[in-house]
């Protein structure tokens, strides 16, 4: 569980980074699912496969200037990982977007299998 845990942590370190492509992929198993539930940005919700996942951090390259996760609780269980996060992101344009993130992990043979991920976001 401590493995899950520190994996946890690296993604979301190389998602701040602006991690993209293989670097990105290296954490997902190839079947992972994540699914986003309805919120500010994205009020539909969404559901990704792997290609999706890495076409999302390829549109968050081009929109966000930087961004960063404050992990303010974790917990691992087997193979389960569930986070929060207090989210930070600049816009190309110089806005600030604040989140409030609750990130559940599954993880299968030390990859991503799921990610459920709760983000609720500041008023703009």
């Amino acid at each position: 569980m401590d493995d899950n845990l520190s994996i946890a942590l690296r993604y979301h370190q190389a998602v701040a980074d602006g991690a993209t492509g293989a670097a990105l992929a290296r954490f997902f198993d190839e079947d992972v699912v994540q699914q986003e539930l309805p919120n500010l940005l994205s009020p539909e919700g969404a559901q990704r496969d792997l290609t999706g996942l890495l076409q999302a951090a390829e549109r968050g390259a081009t929109l966000l200037t930087h961004q960063d996760f404050e992990v303010v609780n974790a917990i691992a269980a087997g193979d389960r990982v569930a986070l929060e996060v207090r989210w930070t992101g600049e816009t190309k344009d110089g806005r600030v977007l604040r989140a409030h993130i609750a990130t559940f992990l599954d993880f299968r043979n030390g990859r991503i299998h799921a990610q459920r991920n709760y983000d609720c976001y500041d008023p703009p």
